[in-house]
């Protein structure tokens, strides 16, 4: 008898197995549209960059991708979605250098963790940030910025994107590092900074390279330096921060895949394995390269590792440069 049993609920496990094997063969993520949260405006180079990777991805994994563009608040209100959204595979969200490394630090309260409330797929790409001056700017050089800094404290002025935003952050850095004391000042936009910086209201302004980059090759703008640690293919002739006295200076804008915390695993892994693959191809990197950005690269473990190594640098600069707390 109770061989028998044994025997029925082996045969019965074995049957429960295969029909749950057969039910997922059957039924493979995804079946339906995936929406991506995009916590900024449509047309703005996070939107277009993220366009991009998703078109490669849906040809790899036959998904429909559809953004959903959810601005505001420094792009944690599209975050905080993205932590509400059921985990069944059908919302994911784009994070960033500011929503999963800036923010935590930056922000008195958030209404999302951003070590917890979601799972990293990978990071589709870098976006290089650039230390412009206008044209017949009498500064030459990082080098030369830095010496007319001290010179005259307090003087130089310099804008970002708001407060919280790589520039912001770049320019801090650049700030800290280089012991100098300069004005920041934010802006609505990169847009609006490089319009004053041109006219001669600003001295400098550390703003996103796809922006800045249409201005300096049409001759208003001349830019100094690169903010990566090396030298990038996009603008070969451009010296970085770091070759110009700052020794291990690097602000690099960045932005991946996240799900909602509680995502399956084979999901995961699946949409994982699919965008490191893209990221490989020629088409994707070419693409990525003629919207002056560069394909990311490394697995989904080097994105989860390279977050935390982004949360700490930032949150030590916000806490060392005393940058105010916004609520």
């Amino acid at each position: 008898m109770r061989l028998t049993t044994a025997l029925s609920a082996l045969t019965l496990g074995f049957a429960c197995s295969f029909a749950a094997s057969v039910q997922a063969a059957d039924n493979p993520w995804p079946q339906k549209p995936v929406t991506v949260i995009v916590a900024s405006a449509a047309g703005g180079s996070a939107d277009v960059l993220t366009r991009i990777v998703l078109t490669h991805l849906a040809q790899e994994t036959h998904a429909s991708f559809v953004v959903d563009n959810r601005p505001g608040a420094a792009g944690n209100i599209g975050m905080a979605q993205v932590k509400r959204a059921a985990p069944d595979g059908y919302t994911l969200g784009y994070g960033n250098i500011n929503t999963l490394a800036i923010n935590p630090a930056l922000f008195s309260k958030l209404p999302y963790d951003a070590q917890k409330d979601f799972v990293p797929v990978g990071r589709m790409f870098s976006i290089y940030n650039m230390v412009v001056v206008r044209t017949d700017s009498p500064i030459k050089s990082v080098a030369d910025l830095i010496a007319r800094a001290k010179a005259s404290p307090g003087k130089l002025s310099y804008a970002a994107a708001g407060t919280g935003s790589s520039g912001h952050m770049g320019g801090e850095l650049l700030k800290k590092m280089a012991g100098i004391d300069v004005l920041f000042i934010p802006y609505n936009g990169d847009p609006a900074s490089l319009t004053d910086l041109a006219g001669g209201r600003l001295d400098y302004t550390i703003t996103n390279a796809s922006v800045a980059w249409p201005m300096v090759k049409g001759g208003k703008l001349r830019a100094l330096a690169i903010t990566s640690r090396e030298r990038v293919a996009l603008y070969p002739d451009l010296p970085t921060v770091n070759e110009s006295g700052l020794k291990g200076y690097e602000n690099v804008s960045w932005g991946g895949l996240v799900f909602p915390k509680g995502t399956a695993q084979p999901i995961v892994d699946k949409l994982s394995t699919a965008l490191e693959k893209v990221l490989q191809s020629d088409s994707l990197r070419q693409d990525l390269f003629n919207a002056n950005a560069v394909a990311g690269t490394g697995t989904r473990q080097d994105f989860i590792r390279f977050i935390a190594s982004e949360q700490k640098k930032w949150a030590d600069l916000v806490e060392i440069a005393k940058i105010p707390k916004q609520n």
